[in-house]
């Protein structure tokens, strides 16, 4: 068994402007009181293509020396848009929510996120792009059929994006931790062994 495990998690402000903070409603429990306290940390993956795109978003540290159960709140700033490549602005991408020991990871929740235009935005563009091809020569078919099909919007229009965590299929993992034991005492589950989590509805 765990020395620390976490009980639920509620994605606030979901879904929300791209911009705007990232909260989540955290509940855990303490099992065995620990001497230092514990991470926790939110990532942003920017890319599906390099780690390099990672963003840390913020990390708190919380003392875990008490039994019992706890929650709170951990609200953190949203991706910087520059170091999210403009290919990536848009479609699927994950959050992940961590928490460390000693700086070794022994939980991980990870959420599916969405990010895309509203569809008056869309409709904005595609309008833009028909009149652009009409100004340049277009037939109206040539120019309706091309501006049907704009889904990509570049440059990134970061602050038209909405992002949508799909809050209610987090995938938990949990890895196994010595945490204050002797070595070799690791407790836990099996390493990269997926559990279940309680979700309580979104705000």
């Amino acid at each position: 068994m765990a020395a620390v495990d976490i009980l639920s998690v509620k994605v606030n402000n979901n879904p929300a402007p791209f911009l705007s903070a990232l909260s989540f409603e955290i509940a855990y429990e303490v099992r065995e009181s620990l001497a230092d306290d514990i991470e926790w940390r939110v990532v942003y993956v920017g890319s599906a293509e390099s780690e390099a795109h990672d963003q840390e978003l913020d990390a708190v540290w919380l003392p875990a020396n008490q039994l019992g159960r706890f929650a709170f709140v951990l609200e953190v700033p949203a991706p910087q848009p520059e170091r999210v490549p403009p290919t990536d602005a848009v479609g699927v991408t994950i959050v992940l929510l961590t928490c460390r020991y000693r700086g070794r990871e022994f939980l991980r929740v990870g959420y599916y996120v969405n990010n895309e235009y509203p569809p008056e935005v869309l409709a904005e563009e595609s309008a833009r792009v028909r009149q652009r091809l009409l100004q340049s020569g277009a037939t109206e078919e040539e120019a309706e059929a091309q501006a049907a099909a704009t889904v990509d919007i570049q440059p990134p229009r970061w602050d038209r994006i909405t992002r949508h965590i799909l809050a209610e299929e987090p995938r938990v993992t949990r890895f196994p931790c010595a945490f204050d034991r002797p070595a070799g005492n690791k407790g836990g589950v099996a390493n990269g062994a997926d559990a279940a989590l309680t979700t309580p509805a979104a705000s």
